[in-house]
């Protein structure tokens, strides 16, 4: 309302009131999506989001098994794991650096990032939502009593939140018979 305000006072009066009331608006809009998408979040543990069907690299491997993992499938950041712990997190940004620098016979060790944040299975989504745009990474490792069982990544989570509007979308009409 404020917004509205501004803008039809500015038309007549100043011009600056004009921008006010564009940056109140925009503001507001954001303000409402963050909103929105908190509400979507709420309540939902990250074992119902992550991804269970992942491949790992171990640190002795070289950069080529992890470029035969890249060119094979869909996933470009790779938990490095010594059994069931997790060492290390091998992302597509650190496997091109590391080819440019030595080639395919380097080992994921020497590549990969040694610090990296982690998300537990039952940490709330909106808590790993925010963990993500901390560290501004893609995905992150899945523990659950110290073990990998799961990735989360944001295209997954873009995923499951449009795979929940289609599924409301479609109670809805079966709400109105």
């Amino acid at each position: 309302m404020m917004a509205f305000l501004f803008g039809f006072v500015g038309l007549f009066t100043n011009p600056f009131l004009v921008f006010i009331a564009l940056f109140v608006w925009m503001g507001a809009e954001q303000e409402a999506a963050m909103v929105q998408m908190k509400s979507s979040l709420g309540g939902i543990p990250v074992s119902r989001v992550m991804l269970t069907d992942y491949r790992t690299l171990k640190p002795d491997d070289t950069l080529a098994a992890a470029v035969e993992h890249i060119l094979a499938g869909w996933q470009e950041d790779f938990p490095v794991t010594f059994g069931d712990h997790v060492l290390g997190v091998m992302t597509r940004e650190d496997l091109l650096k590391a080819l440019a620098q030595g080639g395919t016979s380097a080992s994921v060790r020497d590549a990969m990032q040694r610090e990296f944040p982690i998300a537990d299975s039952h940490d709330m989504l909106e808590k790993a939502l925010a963990l993500l745009g901390s560290c501004r990474c893609r995905s992150l490792p899945v523990l659950h009593d110290g073990r990998l069982v799961g990735m989360l990544t944001l295209q997954n989570v873009g995923e499951f939140l449009m795979i929940q509007a289609a599924l409301r979308q479609a109670a809805q009409p079966a709400l109105r018979r």
